[in-house]
């Protein structure tokens, strides 16, 4: 049975997130392993909410719709099958999505939307806020 490209390139992406989280997990960076193994499914729940949330201003909701499309799309500048560097792209995309998210929205309300590690959203809060001028409306 031929699979479609998409499928192909989404094996092998989960194959080599989840060698990545074992070697983390091996070389005793459990929390670590722990925190990139639940990002992607804890960004795509914060998307969706947010995607659905009345509070959040339309434009921002644009972005992240495109945002959510660039990410599923199989097409990227840096091609999937490179390891760490093949997801950069998406990486940006996404970092770029929230901090305009924050810039527009509420802060408790990515919070309320987040379902995984508090701890690991503040990183990420802090990580697309560089500089200051993206920092969230209210941080609560």
């Amino acid at each position: 049975m031929d699979l479609p490209l998409w499928a192909q390139i989404l094996i092998v992406l989960i194959a080599i997130w989840t060698i990545v989280v074992i070697v983390l997990v091996v070389a005793g960076r459990v929390l670590l392993a722990r925190e990139l193994a639940l990002l992607l499914p804890n960004l795509i729940r914060l998307f969706t909410g947010l995607l659905r949330d009345g509070r959040v201003p339309l434009r921002a909701k644009i972005v992240l719709a495109v945002a959510s499309v660039w990410l599923a799309s199989p097409i990227d500048l840096i091609p999937e099958f490179i390891p760490i560097a093949g997801s950069v792209d998406d990486a940006i995309v996404a970092a770029l999505a929230l901090r305009f998210v924050l810039r527009t929205t509420d802060g408790a309300v990515v919070r309320e939307h987040w379902h995984g590690d508090p701890a690991t959203l503040e990183r990420l809060l802090r990580l697309v806020s560089w500089g200051g001028r993206g920092a969230p409306r209210a941080l609560p």
